[in-house]
């Protein structure tokens, strides 16, 4: 390998894809095995799951405090650390199968998973342009998709052909994540930031929209993330050789859609992207409220899946409209605001979940709604001075 070729690799953009790589080993792992892992190992209910999706989302709720992490460490290293927490707190996992033993691995691989994304999401908008950001960012979730795809690979042929266990499968994922944080630390030099971050919490009144559509982002995810799969494994009595073979085929999807999302939202703008993606929701809610065939549900859970690559346009569009040096600052922020639902929502519809499934979903119908009328007010053009609708787009000269 000669100096240059060395060098190229090594760049930043391959760093992200890295780290992108290592979350799915981990994370997916996690994913797959929590319901049943749940229901078989700790007798878990609707409240329960409720309650562990609520306490994953709290290192989320708490992403503002990346803020004062950066003090005293680099966006860089943090993500690394992040990482490699990630990965410890997989592993963790299958050695305790009680209901508070669930809650403390949850809480540790949470807060690694959490601090990752804030700061992968800071990184990519400050390392990569705006024109190519778009399918950049397709990219990396296709990445992502890829080992994810590996992850529930692995899991299946665990269940099925080796009768490996939760203990061994959990402790292997995490492993190999914390495998390629160390990697990655020992590869990759570390790098200047483009522009200045500030070290302190941002909050700007004409980031209002952002903020507004990652909130609502943030209430729908947990629909998706907590009561899409639950109902799949409670209702229709799905395995874990079921669901991780539903895992390979969103895997595969996303692996195949994530960078042409990439591209259809800087064809179309983030406009008619995020409308998109709320309309379909709509949709897609209120046919889990209803739906009576498990081969639907399965169905419905891809379809909803594919949604998820459009959420990009969210990024894009903050990126487009803020000061460069609010980036590290307002993505803290973001992840905060995105999990201020995140933190209620599992828990108070768990309970609600006791009553009427049917409820939980009709109420992610309603959030899509708002969400696209939040939507439809995203400029054609974002651009500082033009954040929303209601405010005109500067003059050009």
């Amino acid at each position: 390998m000669t100096r240059s070729t060395a060098r190229a690799w090594r760049r930043p953009e391959t760093l992200l894809f890295l780290m992108a790589a290592g979350v799915p080993l981990s994370f997916a792992t996690w994913q797959a095995l929590l319901n049943n892992f749940a229901i078989e190992a700790a007798a878990f209910t609707g409240a329960e799951i409720g309650i562990l999706q609520s306490l994953r989302e709290v290192p989320g709720f708490l992403a503002f405090a990346v803020v004062f992490v950066l003090l005293v460490m680099r966006e860089q290293t943090l993500a690394l650390i992040s990482l490699a927490l990630l990965g410890i707190g997989t592993a963790m996992t299958g050695f305790f199968p009680t209901v508070v033993g669930l809650y403390c691995t949850t809480v540790i691989m949470s807060l690694g998973f959490h601090y990752y994304e804030t700061i992968q999401s800071s990184l990519a908008l400050q390392w990569i342009d705006k024109a190519r950001a778009p399918e950049t960012l397709g990219r990396l979730i296709a990445v992502g998709a890829f080992t994810g795809l590996l992850a529930y690979g692995m899991v299946w042929l665990a269940f099925e052909f080796f009768d490996l266990g939760y203990r061994t499968t959990y402790l292997a994922a995490g492993g190999l994540t914390a495998a390629i944080s160390v990697a990655a630390w020992l590869a990759f030099p570390r790098y200047p930031e483009p522009v200045l971050q500030h070290r302190r919490i941002i909050l700007r009144r004409r980031y209002w929209l952002y903020y507004g559509l990652t909130f609502l982002s943030g209430a729908r995810r947990q629909i998706f993330m907590v009561f899409a799969g639950f109902l799949l494994v409670e209702k229709f009595d799905f395995g874990v050789d079921d669901i991780a073979l539903l895992f390979l085929l969103n895997g595969v999807v996303s692996i195949v859609l994530a960078p042409r999302i990439g591209r259809l939202i800087s064809r179309w703008g983030e406009r008619k992207a995020l409308l998109f993606e709320y309309l379909g929701l709509i949709g897609v809610f209120v046919a889990y409220a209803f739906v009576s065939s498990g081969p639907w549900a399965a169905v419905l859970y891809l379809v909803d899946h594919m949604f998820f690559a459009l959420a990009i346009a969210i990024k894009t569009y903050f990126q487009k409209i803020a000061d460069p040096a609010d980036i590290a600052s307002t993505a803290a922020v973001g992840f905060t605001i995105n999990h201020i639902a995140a933190v209620v929502i599992p828990a108070a519809f768990g309970l609600l979940w006791l009553l009427s499934p049917a409820a939980v979903f009709l109420a992610g119908a309603g959030m899509a709604a708002l969400s696209a009328l939040l939507a439809s007010m995203v400029p054609a053009h974002p651009a500082p001075g033009a954040e929303t609708v209601l405010v005109p787009a500067p003059e050009t000269a």
